[in-house]
Parts: C-alpha cells; structure tokens; sequence
C-alpha cells in the first residue's frame, strides 16, 4: 500500500494547490506534502530493503526493486529539500513583481504534478505508462519553464516542448516495437507491455526488432537525458525558468530519463547477447562529456553554464552504464546520487546569488564572500564538490568510471580526461571572481535560506569518505538488476 501513497500524495498536493495555492502559506503547503511524499518513500524503501523486489496490482501494474526504490527515494528527498528552498525565493520573486498570486498557484500546483509523474515513471511496470507519465512530467515542465512569461521564458518553454515533444514520440515509437515483438510472445494486451514479464521472456523476443526498438526509444528517452546532440532545450530551460525548477531539471528528471532507457537495455541486452545497447550508450554518452565540457567555456550566464554542466555528468553516467559490470554500474549510480544532490545544491546557492545581483550574468556577479558569505561558501564548495576535488562523493565516482575506462576501454579515456580537465578550469576559472572578486556592493540586509545546500553537500562529502555497507550494498543490488 506505500506505493500508493507515494503516488497519491503529489496528487492530491497539486489538485489542493491548484485551488489554494495562491495564498500566503502556499510555500509551507508545498513543502508539508513534499515532506509527507518523503516520509512515504522511505517506508516503502524500508519496505523493499526488508522483503525484497514486490510487485503491486491486480495485473502487477506497479513493480518495485533496489534499482527504482533507490531513485524514488532520491526523487522524494531532492523534492522536499527544494521546496524549502523555493519558499523564501519564490517570496523574493513575488517581492520583486516578477511573479503575481496566479502564477504562484501554478508553480506550486504544477510543482507537486511534476514530481508526481516523476514517481510514476519510476514506479510502473507498464512500459506504456512510464512513456505516459514522462510525458505527463513534460508538460509540467513547460508551465514551470514559462513561468515568469517573458519573450526568453517563452522561447525556452517552446523550445523544450518543441524538442522534448519529437523525443517522446520517438520513444513510443520504440515503445510500440517493444509491444510489437512482446505480442508474439505474450500475447495481445496491456500485460505485454509489463516489464517483469518482458524481462522473464527477453530471450524470446525478437532481435532485429528490439534492436531497432532500443535504437528510438534510446533517442527519444536520450533528448530528455540532455544527451548531446538532443541536449539544445537544456540550457534554455534552465536559464529561463525559475532556479527550483533548474534544481529539480538537473537533479531529478534527467535521472528519471535514464532509469527508462536503463530499463530498456537490460530487455534489449537479453534479446540479442551483445553489446550493441552499451555501445550505443557509451558513444552518445562519450560525445555529451566533451561536447558540453568545451562548450561550457564559452557561457557568461551562470546558469547556463551549470546547465551544460549537467549534461556533461549526465553523459559520463550514461557511458558508464554502458560499459556494464559490477564496478561501471556501481559507479554511475553512485554518480547519478553525487550529481543529483550537488548539482542542485548549486542551484540553491545561484538562484539566492543571482537575486542579490539582479542578473544571471557572472560578469554581473562579484565578491559573494563579502555581501554573503554563506551564499559564497555554499557556490563555491559547491563548485568544487562537482568539479571532483576529493574528497567529495563525485572525485569516488569520477575515479571509478575512469579507472573502469582505462582497463576496458583504453581509447576513451584521453578523451574523458580531457574532457573533464576543460571543465574543470573553465568552471573553477569562472566561479573564482563570482565568489573571491571585488565588489562595491553592500552586504545583504537579509540571509537567505541556504540549508538545503549545506544539507546536500553534507551528504555529498559524507558518501566521499564513508559509504555505509548497508548502503554499498543496495548499490550492489541496483548495479546487478542492470546487468553488473
């Protein structure tokens, strides 16, 4: 029953918002039901620690093992941490009239919808519903990209739509191949869809059409990964929309992204007995590290830059995945929960920066260690916690996908190196002034909110010095349900 309260809740958060959302509490209501969502996840993680895999429905419609509990919990915690944070910037936001009571209910309604079609996608055992629900979180996304109805906001909003809306289609069109070659197996019906029966047949199932069915569905669930080159409506959807929403972009939806094309390759690796699936993934993967790391040097909007940022760590856990084994699944899980929660830590700290600045330009944005030295800590150790200084979590991680690299897969690992060497001066060399530069701007007559960043970044630094075994261990599980 904990699953349905993990999903009910966002529900009937977003249908109570949608018509109270607009009121002075609106903020504390956001975070009251995404605080009850996390209570909800960590028993149902209890649950499954505890009894194992289980499997929810009459039909089985909803399936849960280490591999998505683990991202539901991540989901839920990440959510609550920024509605707090969204309570005292949205407010500054109202403040400062870029936003009015109607748009507010909107955030908050479609907040709490967005993260509810999250859980969903990781929570189905129906390939059709997970194609449904990251649909459902797509058009969430748009409200929230748009929110503040600017020319810009709008152009990002369309854009997202535009690009994200081809993507989609091309998943189901690789999800109908999926259900084309699943039907001479299990017959016609929705149950051919359910994943646990697709992975109980996935020996039956015919290659030549699962192989083209991976090659749409890695396409279309890929755009919403920010896998270059289907990665141009990222930095503008970061940019545009509000910073709680950039958080929970690069935090959560990219990750929600690649647990379904993730999902989708332990089917197609069964089907054919080859390595075509991780190939594909480590080339797309491969091409998103370096292409984002040059073009990262290149951006004078800060939130731009740690928008191609994500892309970059996003193809480094998609080409980690798509080496499999043990050691390479291991690492891009413990990667996705490092740059999940750092990388919206950052975020945090940028949207409280950027406000005090009045502008997302980092030429605009000088000497935060004196108007604030708690916003300036938390960018700059934030910044370096993603950059892989150790001893944060994600230097563990980066380590173990590049040592993997160098023993397997010898040829992309100056390319890696390079890669993540051109990041990490352009970024360090552009956050450096914004933090330590001098400024003539007074100090801040108010301090912002920033616990969820030291939160976060706590854990991040925690996970880089010490993974508790009971923790290792469901890393273990996850990385062997995909094949490690």
């Amino acid at each position: 029953m904990e699953i349905y309260w993990v999903l009910g809740i966002p529900l009937v958060g977003g249908i109570f918002l949608a018509l109270w959302g607009s009121r002075g509490n609106a903020p504390e209501i956001n975070a009251f039901f995404s605080l009850l969502t996390l209570i909800a996840a960590s028993i149902l993680t209890a649950r499954i620690v505890a009894d194992g895999p289980m499997i929810v429905g009459g039909e089985g419609w909803f399936f849960i093992d280490s591999f998505n509990v683990f991202l539901v919990t991540l989901t839920a915690f990440v959510a609550f941490t920024t509605s707090l944070f969204s309570r005292p910037y949205m407010r500054i936001e109202k403040e400062h009239s870029r936003l009015n009571d109607k748009r507010l209910r909107l955030y908050h309604s479609s907040y709490q919808i967005f993260i509810g079609a999250m859980l969903l996608a990781l929570t189905t055992n129906n390939m059709g519903i997970l194609w449904v629900s990251m649909e459902a979180a797509t058009l969430a996304t748009v409200l929230l990209v748009s929110l503040y109805r600017t020319p810009a906001s709008l152009e990002a909003a369309w854009k997202y739509f535009i690009l994200c809306g081809v993507g989609i289609a091309q998943a189901l069109f690789g999800t109908i191949l999926l259900y084309f070659a699943a039907e001479k197996v299990l017959g016609s019906g929705g149950t051919a869809l359910l994943w646990t029966h697709l992975n109980e047949v996935k020996g039956q199932l015919e290659p030549t059409v699962l192989q083209l069915a991976f090659v749409f569905l890695l396409v279309g669930y890929g755009t919403k990964v920010g896998l270059a080159p289907l990665h141009n409506w990222l930095p503008d959807a970061h940019a545009e929309g509000p910073t709680p929403v950039s958080a929970v972009l690069s935090g959560l939806l990219l990750n929600v992204a690649l647990y379904a094309v993730m999902r989708s390759k332990v089917l197609v690796d069964g089907a054919l007995g080859n390595d075509l699936a991780g190939n594909l993934m480590m080339g797309f993967g491969l091409l998103s590290v370096v292409l984002a790391a040059f073009l990262i040097k290149r951006q004078t909007d800060v939130k731009r830059m740690f928008a191609y940022s994500s892309i970059e760590h996003m193809g480094l856990v998609t080409f980690a995945f798509g080496m499999g084994g043990p050691v390479a699944s291991f690492a891009g899980l413990l990667h996705m929960t490092m740059h999940s929660l750092t990388k919206s830590a950052i975020f945090f700290a940028v949207g409280h920066a950027t406000q005090s600045a009045g502008t997302q330009l980092m030429a605009g944005i000088r000497g935060l260690i004196k108007t604030n030295p708690t916003i300036g800590w938390g960018l700059m150790l934030g910044t370096v916690a993603i950059l892989g200084v150790p001893p944060f979590g994600v230097f563990a991680s980066e380590f173990l996908i590049i040592t993997t690299a160098m023993h397997e897969h010898a040829w992309a690992t100056p390319f890696l190196l390079t890669a993540l060497g051109v990041a990490f001066a352009s970024i360090f060399g552009k956050v450096q002034p914004m933090v330590f530069g001098e400024t003539e701007l007074p100090r801040l007559p108010y301090q912002p909110a920033l616990t969820p960043v030291f939160m976060h970044l706590a854990l991040v630094l925690m996970l880089g010095l010490f993974i508790p075994p009971y923790l290792a261990d469901w890393y273990r599980q996850a990385a062997a349900l995909l094949g490690g």
